[in-house]
């Protein structure tokens, strides 16, 4: 297995013991039986976010915002994207444009995902 396909594997375990974790939390109980097994959880949906800047501003600042208002961002355009797993960064990534919508194409894997 290449190190890539080791890094979304490692990301996918955690995204899983994070939802593993708030089912726990719902079911109270004691858990019992086999392990589910990463080929079961295949199709769960987990959320995947592409964060391409962040900024902070005053409450003041946020309800003077209108059509036309810019926001600056703490990144440059030439900036990779964060793609995010159920909040945890897992990559990085550029823009681009697929047809008429936006995808990212990944150029980087984080090793801590």
């Amino acid at each position: 297995m290449s190190g890539k396909a080791k890094d979304i594997e490692r990301a996918v375990d955690q995204a899983v013991e994070t939802v593993a974790e708030q089912l726990g939390q719902l079911g109270g109980g004691i858990a019992s039986g086999e392990p589910i097994g990463l080929e079961n959880l295949l199709d769960v949906p987990v959320r995947v976010t592409v964060q391409i800047g962040k900024t902070s501003m005053t409450l003041g600042e946020l309800v003077a915002l209108g059509p036309g208002s810019l926001i600056p961002l703490d990144r440059e355009a030439h900036e990779p994207a964060d793609i995010l797993v159920n909040g945890r960064i897992i990559a990085r990534g550029e823009v681009v444009t697929i047809d008429n919508t936006y995808g990212v194409r990944i150029s980087h894997l984080e090793k801590d995902a």
